[in-house]
């Protein structure tokens, strides 16, 4: 299996325009099968689940291909273990809501790394309101990292949720998930990894890494937007009370009462969203294509190239990992916002600002920050149109 960056590139129609996009850690672009796909799909739209005529039933075979090959992706145990929601955002509340908050009580713990994206902050202060539960911070070290020697001064016989996320959608540092994962279970804690940022760079070994709960996004993933997938152990998902009530998530109901459907059925209420489902199905075959790992190293190279150059630049601050398949940098003299509108004017496409990271920006010690994030669908010619608008802008407002 080979990586061609050129042909890689032309699968991606939106590339034809001219302008740069560096804006992957947002949402990656579509490849041509996903947007035959979804097209397809609604050129002869039916339902899912539901109907026993011919065209409905194989749609419904397609529709669970996609979650046999997301569970593929994770290595999950078994099929029923995926649950298909609006996005990683949604999977997370999910959890907090239909697991935690019936299982908080007063004075138990939640530990969250500084890290997190607002999505794994923002659920668990909610669900700690509501029990009388603690949220925990787990502060990142000076070099920005976080230290499992630190996390196990904060952990206690209280501690009951541990929630990271794989990979930082600001500077890009990966935790080590096996080592937090361990000591999540010999304190009877559970671990929620939050995979939105890191999926598409290096997939989570579910099974390995022992996770209890893993989410990610499939727009991130060269999916469609709007379809997320959360995975649970099968005994914590069957343990959980139904998210949301409607047709489907049900075996039998009355005025008094109702019985739940097995998994994964307990959580998809209502119709789904079959379009983003057999789209994803097409990306998930289409990556068994990809020589992942030789893309992956492709990409670490074009951000090592774009960094080398960026660091000769004046009071410029480097706040991404090395080996990251981002750039995040701010400077010392000139605000995010103004660098960000010149990129903008001259048709790059980044994303600038705190990046829905606000305690981790607070933590950086800086306003906001400015983010290129690469993909192997784009070339050293981006790399080099994005630091010549990056110097251009600098000469204007200096």
């Amino acid at each position: 299996m080979n990586f061609d960056p050129i042909f890689f590139r032309s699968q991606f129609p939106s590339l034809q325009s001219e302008g740069i996009y560096l804006d992957s850690a947002a949402t990656a672009l579509k490849p041509l099968v996903m947007i035959e796909a979804t097209n397809r799909y609604y050129l002869n739209a039916t339902t899912v689940l539901r109907s026993k005529h011919s065209q409905a039933l194989a749609l419904d075979a397609q529709y669970e291909l996609a979650r046999v090959l997301a569970a593929d992706l994770i290595n999950a145990p078994f099929n029923h273990e995926i649950i298909w929601t609006k996005g990683a955002t949604e999977s997370i509340n999910l959890v907090a809501q239909s697991y935690a908050r019936n299982r908080l009580q007063s004075g138990d713990e939640i530990i969250v790394s500084e890290l997190e994206h607002h999505s794994n902050l923002i659920p668990w202060l909610q669900v700690a309101e509501q029990t009388g539960a603690k949220v925990i911070k787990w502060e990142i070290e000076a070099d920005g990292t976080l230290s499992t020697q630190h996390l196990q001064l904060l952990m206690t016989n209280k501690t009951r949720i541990i929630a990271v996320t794989q990979m930082s959608n600001v500077t890009g540092y990966q935790p080590n998930i096996a080592k937090i994962s361990q000591l999540a279970h010999q304190y009877n804690a559970i671990i929620v990894v939050d995979g939105a940022q890191g999926v598409i760079h290096d997939a989570m070994d579910v099974q390995r890494y022992d996770i209890d709960f893993y989410t990610f996004s499939a727009h991130k993933l060269y999916g469609p937007t709007g379809l997320g997938v959360l995975y649970g152990k099968s005994e914590l998902l069957q343990q959980m009370n139904c998210w949301q009530g409607g047709g489907k998530m049900l075996k039998t109901t009355s005025f008094t009462d109702f019985k739940p459907a097995n998994l994964p059925y307990k959580f998809e209420a209502g119709t789904p969203n079959i379009a983003a489902v057999i789209g994803f199905y097409a990306v998930l075959d289409w990556l068994k294509t990809l020589d992942s790992n030789t893309a992956e190293r492709y990409t670490i190279d074009l951000v090592r190239y774009t960094y080398k150059k960026l660091c000769a630049l004046p009071n410029i601050k480097i706040h991404s990992r090395a080996n990251s398949p981002l750039l995040s940098f701010s400077f010392t003299d000139i605000h995010h916002d103004d660098i960000a509108i010149l990129l903008t004017e001259q048709n790059i496409a980044i994303r600038n600002g705190e990046l829905c990271a606000q305690p981790l920006i607070k933590a950086l010690n800086c306003k906001g920050v400015i983010r290129a994030s690469f993909m192997p669908y784009n070339s050293q010619t981006d790399a080099d149109k994005f630091l010549f608008a990056v110097e251009n802008a600098l000469s204007i407002l200096k």
